[in-house]
C-alpha cells in the first residue's frame, strides 16, 4: 500500500473515533502577556463536531481508493 493509502487508513480510524465519542472537545492555551515577572495566559475551549468524523471517513476512503496498488 502506498503512503497515500496509509493516510487514508489513519483518517478512517480517526473519523471513527470522533463518531464513537460523539465529538471531541479540546482546550488550547495561549500566552497573552509576558512582561518581566508577569505572565498571563488564556485558554480557549473548542469542540470537534461528529460530522467532522463523517467527513474524515469519506476523505480517508477516497485516499485509500486512490492510494491502492494496481496489480498488473
Amino acid at each position: 500500500m502506498r503512503p497515500l493509502g496509509w493516510v487514508g487508513v489513519v483518517l478512517i480510524v480517526a473519523g471513527g473515533i470522533i463518531l464513537v465519542m460523539r465529538g471531541v472537545s479540546y482546550t488550547k492555551s495561549r500566552d497573552a502577556v509576558d512582561v518581566g515577572p508577569l505572565h498571563l495566559a488564556t485558554e480557549q475551549k473548542g469542540f470537534v463536531p461528529p460530522y467532522a468524523g463523517v467527513i474524515a471517513i469519506v476523505v480517508g476512503a477516497g485516499l485509500l481508493f486512490v492510494g491502492r496498488k494496481r496489480v498488473a
